[in-house]
């Protein structure tokens, strides 16, 4: 079965949002307005949203305090993904990823290809998991916002989505630390 599988119960998530950026205020941040009202629409909770600067030192504590957040499921960061001196966010996140999921970038990737062509190679939008938190990184356009989450992160952060979606993997997210 693909899509929504109706006897199943929707599951909302707890998002923070984090726009990467040295020009945006929460009173011009286009991208996270977009972000918000659809995740608020998809029925889930938007944590908080914050703004930091293009520092990987402010991106990283950011993001540490985020993950380490129990009320926090999911980081989705808008924002320095490209390939400018101060597009610093894939750097942050190969730091601090456990586990990347690689085909969050590829699948990104190809659906931007279908409306911007081989522009999309500057992207380096990413997804992956620490601590049992799901990070995002997307660029900053809200074109490239509506993309990932109206194209794959709606779906994948529905526990309703088959043949299978990652809300229902958060319970075994740390299961390597039982181990320990």
């Amino acid at each position: 079965m693909l899509g929504i599988d109706k006897e199943r119960v929707f599951k909302p998530v707890n998002i923070a949002l984090l726009t990467v950026s040295d020009t945006r205020t929460i009173e011009n941040d286009k991208s996270g307005d977009t972000l918000q009202e659809r995740i608020l629409q998809a029925g889930h909770d938007v944590y908080d949203r914050y703004i930091v600067k293009d520092d990987v030192v402010q991106i990283k504590n950011k993001l540490n305090k985020l993950i380490d957040n129990k009320d926090v499921d999911v980081v989705i960061t808008t924002g320095g993904t490209g390939i400018t001196g101060r597009d610093l966010t894939p750097e942050v996140f190969n730091e601090i990823l456990e586990k990347e999921i690689p085909g969050f970038g590829e699948l990104f990737r190809w659906l931007s290809y279908k409306k911007i062509a081989t522009s999309t190679i500057q992207s380096r939008a990413m997804g992956g998991v620490t601590k049992g938190t799901y990070l995002f990184s997307l660029p900053g356009s809200v074109g490239a916002c509506k993309d990932a989450w109206d194209d794959i992160l709606v779906h994948q952060l529905d526990f309703r989505h088959r043949p299978c979606n990652l809300v229902e993997l958060m319970p075994r997210l740390r299961e390597h630390e039982e181990d320990v």
